[in-house]
């Protein structure tokens, strides 16, 4: 079955329950343990984990009394608030020239860990706890990168400059301020201090970890928590092998952990102890825009890390994350084009899919790096992307029919985001001037402050960042 037949189904079955439902609000759950906060879907924006609803019961790290209350939402056939990421893209016009979009609601239902969860959304009370198939994590914001559209929530980098510095005040808007913020109420606690809520974890994960499709790690940068080493070995003397292991990592950290790193999943890997293994790591433009963007990055050392975990790891798959923003549209056919060598690269060494996948969701926040802030003769530059990957289309499932490196999925990903840009530019729109403001703004800033060159790294839009400041 292809992605657009299977994405048909999978919505039919969703609409039994109702018109709103999705299967990620029960089953997917990311937990910041560093600021006790949770979301399901990564979409929404994350809400507090109530230290007092954790007293009683561990899994209230996904099971809150907030995100009970969207469920019911959703079996009433409302649209919970937090879910615009979705209804975006559902009432999104779709013209004769537009093609066929699916949301990430129907997207997210249709994968492995949710697939099987749609018939019984109805079957349980709605305020049931439920142990997820699919968990995200991190347990702490250590991270020696601190990229453009982040924030010091969840990177250490990015709280140092905000201390030193303070946010950013920008024309309409302040960017990264957290002087409101307290511990417990989402400001990060620090590897060194003590936290209930990684606590509450470890309480919940012997019984959770058995209902587990998928565990992620995420971060900060996971490679310099301690917490993350321990579920290697966790996973080394108590294999798992109905589950699969993701980790994502920038994979710009020293080499010694980089190289501990890779034996501990290699062991993983020979002991045949997790079902599958999956590294997720992030880049949305090439070379020194990169740089500029995942500020701490070196290109040329990352990409060789991914092919040092393709390579060194049996039987590993990589996913690339692209955030994809106003810095990455210039540049992004060249990054397509290092993951087109790749993926062909090590099309050979498995007879099963090719273990490298592209994703390539948007930015919503901060505003102002949004794609569709640039004026529409960058639009260009997306449809060139589209037609790279249709170009370079793998028509063949398995090797050695797999001649080609994109899949339809990634394709239908990147075509959904052009048509998105599209239909949210426009030079007059009230919301992209006053964007436009802050970007220029906030370029000046970010160049004050990090010693960077804008106008050096990005030349092509030069023009378009001094018509922000008109």
């Amino acid at each position: 079955m292809g992605a657009t037949d299977l994405f048909h189904s999978t919505k039919r079955k969703l609409d039994v329950i109702s018109p709103t439902a999705c299967v990620a609000k029960w089953q997917q759950v990311t937990i910041h343990l560093a600021s006790g906060t949770t979301h399901s879907c990564h979409h929404p924006r994350v809400h507090a984990i109530p230290l007092e609803e954790l007293e009683s019961n561990p899994s209230a790290l996904h099971n809150t009394k907030f995100k009970k209350e969207q469920r019911k939402l959703m079996l009433e056939g409302k649209r919970p608030e937090e879910c615009d990421y979705c209804w975006r893209v559902e009432d999104n016009p779709k013209g004769e020239t537009a093609g066929e979009v699916f949301s990430d609601r129907v997207v997210k239902s249709s994968e492995e860990w949710a697939s099987n969860h749609i018939d019984t959304l109805k079957q349980v009370p709605w305020n049931t706890n439920i142990n997820p198939s699919y968990m995200e994590i991190d347990f702490d914001t250590t991270c020696n990168f601190k990229c453009a559209y982040c924030s010091p929530l969840y990177s250490t980098t990015w709280m140092q400059e905000i201390k030193s510095h303070g946010p950013y005040k920008l024309p309409t808007t302040t960017f990264n301020d957290v002087s409101n913020l307290e511990k417990g109420k989402g400001l990060p606690i620090l590897q060194s201090e003590e936290n209930p809520y990684i606590d509450a974890f470890w309480k919940w994960w012997p019984d959770a970890v058995r209902h587990l499709h998928t565990f992620r790690i995420t971060g900060g940068e996971p490679l310099l928590s301690k917490h993350t080493f321990k579920v290697l070995d966790f996973l080394i003397d108590n294999p798992q092998p109905h589950m699969e292991f993701n980790i994502n990592s920038n994979l710009g950290g020293p080499k010694e952990l980089i190289d501990k790193f890779i034996e501990k999943v290699a062991i993983i890997q020979d002991k045949k102890a997790v079902k599958e293994f999956k590294l997720f790591t992030s880049n949305e433009a090439h070379g020194k825009r990169a740089e500029y963007i995942r500020f701490g990055l070196n290109y040329d050392y990352w990409l060789n890390n991914v092919d040092r975990i393709l390579s060194e790891v049996p039987d590993s798959r990589v996913t690339m994350m692209s955030t994809y923003n106003l810095l990455s549209v210039t540049s992004y056919l060249d990054f397509l084009k290092d993951m087109l060598d790749l993926k062909l690269r090590y099309a050979h060494q498995t007879e099963r899919q090719i273990p490298l996948a592209v994703d390539v969701p948007y930015l919503r926040h901060p505003e102002f790096l949004a794609a569709w802030v640039l004026t529409e003769n960058f639009l260009s530059h997306i449809e060139e992307c589209v037609t790279f990957m249709y170009q370079n289309q793998q028509f063949g499932r398995w090797y050695p029919l797999a001649t080609k490196g994109f899949y339809e999925h990634e394709i239908h990903r990147m075509e959904r985001l052009f048509y998105l840009v599209q239909q949210n530019m426009g030079v007059n729109k009230p919301a992209n001037i006053e964007q436009r403001r802050n970007f220029a703004s906030f370029i000046d800033e970010y160049d004050n402050r990090r010693g960077t060159n804008f106008v050096g790294t990005f030349p092509e839009l030069e023009k378009f960042y001094s018509f922000c400041k008109i």
